[in-house]
């Protein structure tokens, strides 16, 4: 993690943490989407995905227990945890590790087209509760796949949890608690592939302390909006988060 000796990529890891917790705060993700995309201009994907472990994984808990009920949701949720941690873990023994362009521009066409149907006067379908039994684990297992390819925890997990018809405050929660577990896996991974080493460690530590100065500030926005403002702005955080990763993957 030499690049981080650099007083120019320094500022920039800083600065892209606080960025990425605010708006983290205020729509319940987009942290790992706009690190990935901003600190690969300075250091090599793995190195910035090695970087967002501990930022991704304390404000993830942090979104989890701010909102009470997370016995019920684990047990509604845990099959699709399960499956995730093991699709992020194949992919990263696969070697589908962060870094190929298609992968990340592939990502960002799927975040466009969901979050355009999202912008129009129109609900998309519920999951009926009968089909979360296999849903929720085919769901998991194909984000795990593809947060090992891109390092971003979004697709299909985003589109599904939304889809579940869960409230404002609870769709944080389950976002945070997927992000958690996919944190931890891809954390796993990385370690066990000699990818997070001390000096990952350490600015991962390092970029912990901007993220959630961010987070605190995004999380106080949240509160203070109605919910059909909370919807456009995630529908909007997400056709931002979209057009970032297209330009990241075709450049």
């Amino acid at each position: 993690m030499d690049m981080l000796l650099s007083p120019a990529a320094l500022a920039l890891t800083l600065a892209t943490f606080l960025l990425a917790g605010l708006v983290k705060g205020v729509i319940g993700m987009g942290l790992p989407t706009i690190a990935m995309g901003l600190l690969g201009t300075v250091m090599a994907p793995a190195q910035a995905a090695a970087l967002l472990v501990l930022p991704s994984l304390v404000t993830n808990l942090w979104q989890i227990m701010g909102v009470p009920g997370l016995g019920a949701l684990l047990r509604r949720l845990g099959p699709m945890m399960a499956a995730a941690a093991l699709g992020t873990l194949l992919g990263i023994w696969a070697g589908l590790l962060p870094g190929r362009g298609g992968a990340t521009a592939g990502l960002g066409v799927a975040l466009l087209a969901y979050a355009g149907l999202g912008l129009l006067p129109l609900r998309l379908p519920q999951v009926p509760a009968r089909a979360e039994a296999w849903a929720g684990p085919l769901t998991g297992l194909l984000t795990g796949l593809v947060t090992a390819a891109t390092g971003v925890f979004v697709i299909p997990a985003v589109p599904y949890l939304q889809a579940l018809g869960l409230g404002r405050d609870r769709l944080v929660q389950a976002l945070g608690l997927s992000f958690t577990v996919s944190t931890l896996a891809m954390g796993v991974g990385l370690a066990s592939g000699g990818g997070f080493s001390g000096a990952a460690l350490g600015g991962s530590v390092l970029a912990l302390l901007p993220a959630l100065a961010g987070m605190g500030l995004g999380t106080w926005l949240r509160g203070r909006v109605s919910d059909a403002t909370f919807r456009r702005c995630f529908f909007l955080g997400l056709l931002l988060l979209g057009l970032h990763l297209l330009w990241q993957g075709l450049r």
